[in-house]
């Protein structure tokens, strides 16, 4: 098999309202070791680059807007890299930058016409909620309901996703610390659940749920927060939740998921760069990649 072709989308907005808009999660995923062991793994990484701002742009008001804007230059990247069959490995601030990676496989077909996109949404939360439902009011707990048209619709094209996701083209993964009404609101739209015991046990539900996005989508995006592992092996997670499954064995569901030809990216968010300080997280993000690479290279 030829060398994979990899690139390294990445988005440092945060989008956090009050709060710095730059985050070093992403720079520090890539360069404490990720572009070696790619090269380890028979990989080719032919472009790494940041979603940017124009100059106007950052005189534009508000932090969410600016947050779309940021991720619409990220779907341009994502778009650009799929098309010419390269996989993106998004290394975001935060799940805000969901919807720029889906507005990207979105735009990535050979025509005018918006692909139909899968989402494999893999966090210990639902990330579900709208402004009516959140304890919160955080937008970082609202990506998947914007992605899906619940809420928050200037934001979503904002970041070039349009038409939002159909409900269908949803799984939700080791999902276990939802608000009351944000699963409510899952219960409601039936979002199909594979568990923290499906994943240790890499039982036939993970194939089963890549079989029915394929059947219903074109293109499939895989997306992971990093406080779905257990908080052992992401030392700092900013919202860690117990009980979750180790590097290892999401590590080998993700090999599962990608074997399946429509997945053509993946992302991963949160990396809790300041206070995991002997990066121990660290591994455990490159062994998710790993998980990734393997799956790719074992596709029939």
């Amino acid at each position: 098999m030829s060398k994979i072709k990899v690139g390294i989308p990445k988005l440092t907005y945060s989008g956090h309202l009050g709060r710095t808009e730059q985050d070093e999660g992403p720079k520090t995923m890539e360069e404490g070791g990720l572009l070696n062991l790619l090269k380890k793994w028979d990989c080719e990484v032919v472009e790494s680059k940041a979603a940017k701002l124009t100059a106007e742009e950052e005189k534009v008001y508000g932090a969410r807007y600016r947050l779309g804007l940021a991720s619409n230059h990220l779907a341009d990247i994502v778009a650009n890299q799929i098309k010419t069959e390269v996989l993106p490995i998004g290394l975001l601030a935060n799940c805000n930058g969901l919807m720029g990676m889906l507005a990207g496989h979105q735009r990535a077909g050979p025509s005018w016409k918006p692909l139909r996109v899968g989402l494999v949404w893999i966090d210990a939360h639902g990330d579900f909620n709208t402004p009516e439902t959140s304890l919160s009011g955080m937008m970082g707990g609202m990506p998947v309901a914007i992605s899906t048209g619940l809420c928050l619709h200037h934001v979503r094209r904002a970041c070039g996703l349009d038409p939002p996701l159909p409900m269908k083209y949803v799984t939700m993964v080791g999902v276990r610390d939802t608000d009351p009404w944000e699963q409510h609101l899952i219960d409601t739209h039936n979002i199909p659940q594979v568990t923290v015991p499906d994943l240790k046990n890499l039982t036939p539900k993970i194939s089963e749920e890549m079989e029915r996005l394929a059947s219903v989508t074109d293109i499939i995006y895989i997306h992971v927060d990093l406080d779905i592992l257990d908080p052992d092996d992401i030392p700092g997670a900013g919202l860690p939740v117990e009980n979750g499954p180790t590097a290892d064995e999401l590590g080998e569901a993700l090999e599962i998921m990608f074997r399946t030809p429509k997945a053509k990216g993946f992302g991963m968010a949160s990396y809790p760069w300041r206070r995991d300080t002997e990066r121990r997280g660290l591994k455990s993000v490159y062994r998710l990649v790993e998980g990734v690479i393997k799956g790719v290279k074992n596709r029939e």
